[in-house]
C-alpha cells in the first residue's frame, strides 16, 4: 500500500467532565500524517457524520498530505448521548471545540494543520480560528454562514420562491406540529433539491450522512432544532461576526450560487476576516464538492498548496 493510499481508523478518548465519563471520538486518516501538513475536515449538520467529506482525499492524495476525518460527539461512530437530547446546558459550541482540540493533540498535529469545515463544521472551524491556535495555517469555510439569523433569513427568501402548493404543505404541517409526516418530508426534499444538493440522484455518501442524522437527531435538534426554517436550539443566536476579525490565518470562503449559505450570509466574513478570498460555484447549492467536483478540487487544492 502506498502512503497516499494509507488508511487508518481508530478511536480516541474524549473526557467529558460534566458527565464524568470518557467518550470516544471515531476518526479516519487517509494518507500519512508524517508527510506534508494534514487537512482536518469538520462535517456539518449539526448531526451528520464525516463520510460525505472523504471525497476531499482527491486533494490531499494529489498533494501527498493526509486527510483527517472524524465524527463529532453524538454523531456517526463516535459516542452517542441520546439521553442528553434537548439539554442546552450540555450541548454547547465549546463541547465540540474541546473535542477538536483533543483530536489535534492526540494525533500529534496541533502544531501544524489546515482546517476545512462544511456548513456547521465551517462555523465551528471559524470559532476555533478566532482563538488563534498556533498550529493552524489555513482555513476553508465551505457553505458556512456568518450567523444563524442570516442563514434563516435566506431560507425564508428561498421558501417564498417555492411552488405555492409546496409552501402550503410546509405551512400546514408546521402549524399542525406534523413535521415528521411523509408529506412534509417530500416538500423538504423538493426544497433540498433546489438549495441543498442540486444533482439527482443524490450521491450515496450524502444520503448516508443524512440517514445518520435522521437515525439519531439528538445533536441536530439540541443544537439547531427540529425545523429547517427556524432555530430553537443552542445555535439560535449564533454569530461569528463580532469575532471574525480575530481570524488571522489566510481564509477561503466558498458557497454555491443557490446555496442557503448565500452571498449575503457570507458577506460579513469577507469584510471582517483579515486575509480572505471567496469563490462562488455557479452550478451549486450546498454541496459544491459533489455538484462541481472538478472546480471545487482545483480551487481548494490551489489555496492549500500556497505557503
Amino acid at each position: 500500500m502506498s502512503k497516499s493510499n494509507q488508511v487508518t481508523t481508530g478511536e480516541l478518548d474524549f473526557k467529558i467532565p460534566t458527565l464524568d465519563i470518557v467518550a470516544k471520538t471515531w476518526y479516519k486518516v487517509i494518507g500519512d500524517l508524517k508527510s506534508n501538513r494534514p487537512l482536518v475536515a469538520l462535517h456539518g449538520g449539526p448531526g451528520l457524520n464525516t463520510e460525505y467529506l472523504e471525497i476531499l482525499s482527491n486533494i490531499t492524495n494529489a498533494q501527498s498530505r493526509a486527510l483527517v476525518l472524524y465524527d463529532q460527539i453524538g454523531n456517526g461512530r463516535s459516542t452517542h448521548l441520546a439521553h442528553k437530547k434537548g439539554d442546552t446546558s450540555f450541548w454547547s459550541e465549546n463541547l465540540f471545540l474541546t473535542q477538536l482540540d483533543e483530536l489535534l493533540e492526540q494525533l500529534g498535529i496541533n502544531d501544524d494543520y489546515d482546517l476545512l469545515g462544511h456548513s456547521w463544521g465551517g462555523m465551528l472551524a471559524a470559532r476555533h480560528a478566532t482563538r488563534q491556535p498556533k498550529g493552524l495555517k489555513r482555513l476553508v469555510m465551505f457553505s458556512s454562514p456568518a450567523s444563524v439569523d442570516l442563514w434563516i433569513e435566506t431560507g425564508h427568501v428561498y421558501r417564498k420562491e417555492l411552488p405555492q402548493d409546496v409552501q402550503d404543505i410546509l405551512d400546514k404541517n408546521e402549524n399542525d406540529g406534523t413535521i415528521h409526516s411523509e408529506e412534509y418530508r417530500r416538500a423538504m426534499k423538493h426544497y433540498d433539491s433546489l438549495h441543498g444538493c442540486t444533482i439527482q440522484p443524490v450521491p450515496e455518501p450524502i444520503v448516508k450522512a443524512l440517514t445518520c442524522m435522521m437515525g439519531d437527531p439528538t445533536v441536530r435538534e439540541s443544537m439547531y432544532g427540529p425545523r429547517h426554517f427556524e432555530s430553537t436550539g443552542v445555535l439560535k443566536n449564533w454569530t461569528i461576526i463580532p469575532d471574525a476579525h480575530r481570524i488571522s490565518v489566510s481564509t477561503l470562503v466558498l458557497h454555491g450560487k443557490v446555496d442557503q449559505a448565500s452571498r449575503k450570509t457570507i458577506e460579513p466574513l469577507l469584510k471582517e476576516i483579515r486575509t480572505v478570498e471567496s469563490v462562488e460555484f455557479e452550478k451549486s447549492g450546498h454541496m459544491a464538492h459533489f455538484e462541481e467536483t472538478d472546480k471545487f478540487m482545483s480551487v481548494v487544492g490551489k489555496f492549500l498548496s500556497l505557503a
